[in-house]
């Protein structure tokens, strides 16, 4: 075939390939899987639900500063819905918080509120998430029935993630997930042990840009801003800490 005429054919083809081409969806993102938010029950068929939710959990996302479980999507508006059955969990005046992550967002800070009320702030030091991220949640002044909404505010965008989870406080103590247990060490040191002799990293500490620990008889300095959590010690979070 002549060159001229097979150029004539691939031009004639390349719209077709336009727009034949699937249309390319954004990562998602990251909610509350412990104790399982209303979205965490969709997807794992605990409660039966018809819209994104199921398929995506982690994608309730929304602009800042809504107290919607939705996020404000049409699409997953059956979130709000605070009569649709969810399972709701048995906790004492305290309860531990796990999320589960599909991208990692630097973060700004979590929020959990109860009605208009924020009941805890955790300061993400504009780093991404380093699994795993726990948080617990003093919920001592409320009692009984509540929905805890949990906020994710994303620090490279202006949206956030939210996750409504149900409680009755007073009920009992905190649930755990079997994931909690088979995927730890049997014992862990991290949370019972505090750092080696001569250690200056703690947790629960804000550590500023620049600031220098120790920690297992190494140095380290902060490469970024954040409030130390268990899990995020120096060896073990290279985004926050560089060895010297």
């Amino acid at each position: 075939m002549p060159w001229k005429r097979k150029l004539a054919v691939i031009a004639g083809l390349a719209p077709l390939l336009v727009f034949t081409l699937p249309a390319v969806t954004a990562s998602a993102h990251g909610y509350v899987s412990s104790p399982a938010s209303r979205q965490a029950q969709c997807a794992q068929k605990t409660v039966s639900c018809t819209g994104g939710a199921q398929w995506e959990p982690q994608s309730a996302e929304g602009p800042k500063g809504q107290f919607y479980c939705s996020g404000g999507r049409d699409d997953f508006k059956e979130l709000n819905d605070d009569n649709k059955g969810w399972k709701v969990y048995d906790v004492g005046t305290s309860v531990q918080f796990r999320w589960t992550f599909t991208a990692y967002h630097r973060t700004r800070d979590y929020e959990y509120y109860i009605g208009g009320t924020r009941v805890a702030f955790v300061d993400g030091g504009n780093a991404a998430p380093v699994d795993p991220v726990v948080h617990t949640v003093n919920l001592s002044g409320f009692s009984g029935r509540q929905k805890i909404m949990a906020r994710w505010n994303i620090g490279d965008t202006v949206n956030a993630f939210y996750s409504c989870i149900d409680v009755n406080i007073g009920g009992g103590g905190n649930p755990t997930p079997p994931t909690t247990t088979t995927t730890k060490p049997p014992t862990t040191t991290t949370t019972t042990t505090p750092p080696p002799a001569g250690g200056t990293w703690a947790p629960n500490t804000y550590y500023a840009t620049g600031a220098t620990v120790t920690y297992n008889g190494s140095t380290y300095r902060c490469r970024q801003a954040h409030t130390s959590l268990t899990g995020w010690e120096p060896p073990n979070a290279p985004a926050l800490w560089e060895k010297i």
